[in-house]
């Protein structure tokens, strides 16, 4: 009964930090297309959930031949930590028009076995901070003035966000929020420094087992930011042989993106996706890029019956 009444304590905490994130002005956070492979910096729930430990590293190169278009470099790496615990660091570069964020975060989950299935309810905190530039000489500005403001040298600040996470064998749910703290972000829109608004994300995915050779899974990534539209993914994606996987996605009023992967062993998978935009930018960009590379730590002695596909 103490077990029970400690996890609802912490289920009551970190709806708490997500329920304070609502009231937050906001910015918008690095997105991705490949986000169910990348899924720590989505959800800390998800550190260790694999099972062994792991390292991933992507690129994305958005809106290209748009001067100063988003590029986003990022590092992550999952352990599983003791029998119900996990722990991960995830390190981001963003880089937008004169602005340069970095963010850092430690990331903790604990989780509890729901079932005789083995299903399990993952309870994670992040904890961290960015460091922000702003060099205000770079890029093309509607106001002639805002180059001549003050630079920004790594100014650090603080964050602190909160996830819950289920997964079982072939399904997944998450919420989460990355950052319950007040801070402040570079507008691209208003061309100045002005204070984050609250992101609050939602995923989930299943994964059906169509025969001996072929998986399909559909997903989805629900982002809702204070003050802006609901951004909306749907995905689908084919695993052929254990090799080979291809989708497609679908972010609403946004793009339409190609997938592609290979699991060139149980070790080691690498991903590709293009997005096509669907709105007016298609005229100025040809298209956004991003590639990931990750690597599975599994012991040499374990037997993998199949390559995880989330």
């Amino acid at each position: 009964m103490k077990l029970k009444a400690i996890h609802i304590k912490i289920t009551y905490l970190l709806m708490a930090f997500i329920g304070i994130g609502l009231t937050c002005n906001a910015q918008q956070e690095p997105q991705y297309t490949q986000y169910q492979y990348n899924t720590m910096t989505v959800n800390p729930g998800y550190a260790g959930s694999q099972g062994h430990a792991s390292i991933i590293a992507l690129y994305r190169d958005q809106w290209v031949n748009i001067q100063g278009s988003p590029r986003t470099i990022s590092l992550g790496v999952d352990t599983p930590f003791k029998l119900f615990s996990g722990i991960g660091l995830s390190i981001v570069k963003d880089e937008l028009g004169p602005a340069d964020e970095t963010y850092f975060d430690a990331n903790y989950s604990h989780s509890i076995i729901l079932n005789r299935y083995g299903h399990r309810l993952a309870f994670g905190l992040k904890a961290g901070g960015k460091y922000l530039s702003v060099d205000w000489s770079k890029g093309t500005f509607k106001d002639p003035d805002v180059a001549f403001q003050e630079n920004i040298k790594g100014r650090f600040l603080p964050s602190v966000g909160a996830g819950i996470y289920y997964y079982t064998d072939n399904a997944y749910l998450g919420l989460a929020t990355p950052n319950i703290l007040k801070n402040e972000h570079y507008d691209a829109i208003q061309e100045a420094v002005a204070s984050d608004r609250m992101h609050l994300y939602f995923i989930a995915g299943y994964v059906f087992d169509l025969n001996n050779s072929l998986k399909f899974k559909p997903s989805t990534f629900i982002k809702y930011v204070n003050g802006a539209p609901l951004i909306f993914d749907i995905s689908g994606n084919f695993l052929i042989n254990e090799k080979l996987h291809l989708g497609l996605s679908y972010r609403w009023d946004d793009s339409i993106s190609a997938i592609l992967g290979f699991y060139i062993s149980p070790r080691l998978h690498i991903g590709y996706s293009f997005d096509y935009s669907t709105t007016n930018l298609t005229n100025y960009n040809d298209g956004s890029h991003e590639i990931f590379l990750k690597f599975n730590l599994i012991p040499r002695l374990t037997k993998i019956k199949s390559p995880r596909f989330f």
